[in-house]
């Protein structure tokens, strides 16, 4: 409701700053789980995806809140809602393999300490695949986001050309977006 609202309000896709950005990051996060759920059953995952949500709604009202206003001339172009909307589902599907590798380094210690004859300690963690299976899921779903994220990439800089001359300045958002790109790229490679 708060992403619906804030487009009518604002009389374009809400993505034009922080605040809109992880507001719609949440809410995508949260969709795109509840559909990946139509398709396995992950239900284990969303204690993690909706804390995480919470996190991104209470940082986009805390530190992030603006009011509403229009876009500055460089963020007026198709390519926002191409480019933003290719990265917060990348991004979406970035949390919820966050989530499941979490649950995956715990599961991995659960088992390890079960085989070598210890007590079981995290007893809820028996609803939760093996950490062999949430590692394959994790990668397979990070195959996926990995290449959104290129495209968030490349279509950001197709961007910048277009709003500012010049393909690539520097600027943090790129410098973190091309190492997020990298590191995935050397997970996946390594994989």
């Amino acid at each position: 409701a708060g992403v619906v609202t804030r487009a009518f309000g604002a009389g374009r896709v809400p993505w034009g700053n922080m605040y809109e950005f992880l507001t719609t990051g949440a809410f995508v996060a949260v969709a795109v789980f509840l559909l990946v759920l139509i398709r396995r059953d992950l239900r284990f995952l969303g204690t993690f995806v909706v804390g995480l949500a919470i996190i991104m709604l209470v940082a986009a009202s805390v530190a992030y809140w603006t009011p509403v206003g229009h876009l500055v001339p460089a963020l007026q172009s198709y390519w926002l809602v191409i480019h933003v909307s290719i990265a917060v589902l990348s991004s979406a599907l970035f949390t919820l393999t966050f989530a499941m590798s979490a649950l995956q380094l715990v599961q991995a210690h659960r088992q390890k300490t079960i085989a070598s004859g210890g007590a079981d300690k995290l007893g809820f963690m028996r609803l939760v695949p093996s950490a062999l299976s949430l590692e394959n899921l994790s990668y397979r779903i990070n195959a996926i986001a990995f290449v959104g994220w290129t495209f968030t990439l490349m279509f950001g800089a197709i961007w910048a050309e277009k709003a500012w001359g010049r393909f690539w300045g520097w600027d943090t958002k790129e410098v973190w977006t091309f190492v997020i790109w990298v590191v995935y790229a050397g997970y996946l490679h390594a994989r």
